[in-house]
């Protein structure tokens, strides 16, 4: 099943995507599905065909809707760096024994067609195409097992980076929150289509140019165990998201550093997922 946000004259709404239609659904966004799913007891799919998140008027064409991040208001967005060997060595760092973890806000997520802004504070603007993990249940202190079946699905992010800012200091985090840096959808395919560790090919090009190609498969620290590993700190709800880092093929290891500018075409790809694609404009 594939679940989208998209934004109307009155806000947000989620809807279920069939083919090249989508059914608007009685919630406002995915994460508000997910909590109703949760509360009811059910898988998303379950939830949807029982009536707890309803059909909320005819199905209408997919391409004219305008789509927001999967989910525009996380609780939590969680991402994970240093996660490929390919680009652990690109970037000149030692493999690490446990995952390297940083934060984004709610407003650093961007649409899966919207535009990015390249700020005029930052040098070096970065790409880095990541799989998406969505949570679907509440957990805390979890097991493999456990984490595994609290994932509602996938999503295709890019972790959009300012490097400059990013290495300033030894931590990441100003290099990671500008508004609207993000892109994040187009659409959340559930666990039931893709499994809990599902492996994907990923990419990533600019303006016609690939820059970046990995497998889900190769991550050293996989979807259920990064949940597990947050779910022993935090708490994790319906609706958050935990970026899974990238691999290699980043701006910033070449020689020189490259990155994105204005006029830029940012596309960001998931086998069985789907695409981004952001055209870049200065800020």
């Amino acid at each position: 099943m594939r679940l989208i946000t998209f934004r109307t004259d009155d806000g947000t709404r989620a809807g279920v995507v069939r083919g090249t239609e989508v059914t608007p659904l009685a919630c406002p966004d995915v994460g508000a599905v997910l909590a109703a799913a949760q509360a009811a007891e059910l898988t998303p799919a379950e939830a949807i065909s029982a009536g707890v998140c309803p059909a909320a008027g005819p199905a209408v064409g997919l391409s004219g809707l305008d789509l927001a991040p999967v989910v525009p208001n996380p609780g939590k967005v969680l991402c994970v760096g240093l996660n490929y060997r390919p680009h652990i060595a690109e970037m000149g760092h030692d493999e690490p024994d446990h995952p390297t973890l940083f934060n984004k806000w709610a407003d650093s997520l961007l649409g899966p067609a919207d535009d990015l802004e390249v700020p005029p504070e930052v040098e070096l603007l970065d790409w880095e195409v990541e799989l998406v993990v969505v949570v679907g249940r509440t957990i805390r202190r979890a097991d493999r097992a456990a984490a595994a079946a609290a994932i509602a699905g996938f999503t295709v992010g890019n972790d959009v980076s300012a490097r400059d800012w990013q290495n300033r200091t030894t931590q990441f985090l100003q290099g990671k929150v500008w508004p609207g840096s993000s892109p994040v959808g187009p659409w959340l395919v559930t666990a039931d289509d893709l499994g809990p560790a599902p492996d994907l090919e990923v990419s990533c090009t600019v303006s016609g140019t690939r820059m970046q190609t990995g497998r889900t498969g190769d991550l050293i620290f996989d979807p259920p165990t990064l949940l597990a590993y947050v779910s022993t700190f935090t708490t994790l709800q319906p609706g958050d998201l935990v970026f899974t880092g990238t691999p290699g093929g980043v701006g910033a290891a070449r020689t020189p550093p490259i990155g994105l500018g204005d006029g830029d075409e940012l596309v960001t790809t998931i086998e069985a997922i789907g695409t981004l694609r952001n055209r870049c404009v200065a800020g």
